[in-house]
């Protein structure tokens, strides 16, 4: 069949491995310091590999390719040693103990999940199930002084910046939202007009998602201040 399907070129991979661990169905692999698609019916077509490639070596092509088999997926990874590649794109979720937490200096983190970058993040990894997710511009943490505290406290946080990242987050997030037990959303964005890429990135994830959960927007002023809730 002709189907659209990721096609990696290797004199531009330079072997990070950000592909492979952004791949929640096991379709890439470094082989010989190289990025590989394994095998045509692993990959969904859904393109999560693309925006974290640092070099631009993986694009979309419409070819001849054997249809993508969810089942042969699950079997897969059911047996799959977990992904090399980038151990700092890892999925893990971190330990925050609210009482008898040993006395530290300043305010205490509220991270409770890494990566936290929208496009590093996997799309089924298990701190999102029944997470309140956060969906923040990166800016606003330095903007907000008491951010963690007030926004990110037993939130699964995600940031991004869309004029940075020059990437549409909102398949991405549909994704995040329609394969987890979501309970409920914040969007924390700042008042500048580039940040508004990541409300509507949001939007566009909680319309197509299918689900219907509590949602707000909070903007923050340049100064941090809080604008419009």
């Amino acid at each position: 069949m002709i189907r659209k399907i990721i096609e990696i070129d290797e004199e531009k991979c330079d072997g990070c491995g950000l592909c492979a661990a952004a791949c929640h169905e096991g379709a890439i692999g470094i082989v010989d310091g190289k990025a590989k698609l394994l095998r045509d019916d692993y990959c969904d077509g859904l393109g999560d590999c693309l925006p974290v490639c640092p070099t631009g070596a993986i694009r979309f092509v419409e070819r001849e390719a054997a249809a993508y088999d969810e089942a042969a997926v699950k079997e897969r990874m059911a047996k799959k040693a977990p992904a090399s590649g980038c151990l700092g794109a890892k999925a893990q979720a971190i330990d925050r103990p609210q009482e008898n937490a040993p006395a530290q200096t300043g305010p205490a983190s509220e991270l409770r999940q890494w990566p936290v970058q929208i496009k590093l993040v996997p799309v089924n990894a298990p701190y999102f199930d029944g997470a309140k997710l956060l969906v923040a511009a990166d800016c606003a943490a330095y903007a907000r002084a008491n951010f963690h505290a007030e926004f990110m406290r037993e939130k699964i946080t995600l940031i991004g910046c869309p004029k940075l990242d020059e990437v549409d987050y909102s398949e991405k997030l549909t994704e995040i939202i329609k394969s987890n037990d979501i309970k409920s959303l914040i969007i924390v964005r700042m008042e500048v007009p580039c940040c508004g890429g990541i409300e509507h990135a949001a939007m566009v994830a909680l319309k197509y998602s299918g689900k219907f959960i509590p949602w707000q927007v909070v903007t923050l002023a340049t100064d941090g201040t809080v604008k419009e809730i």
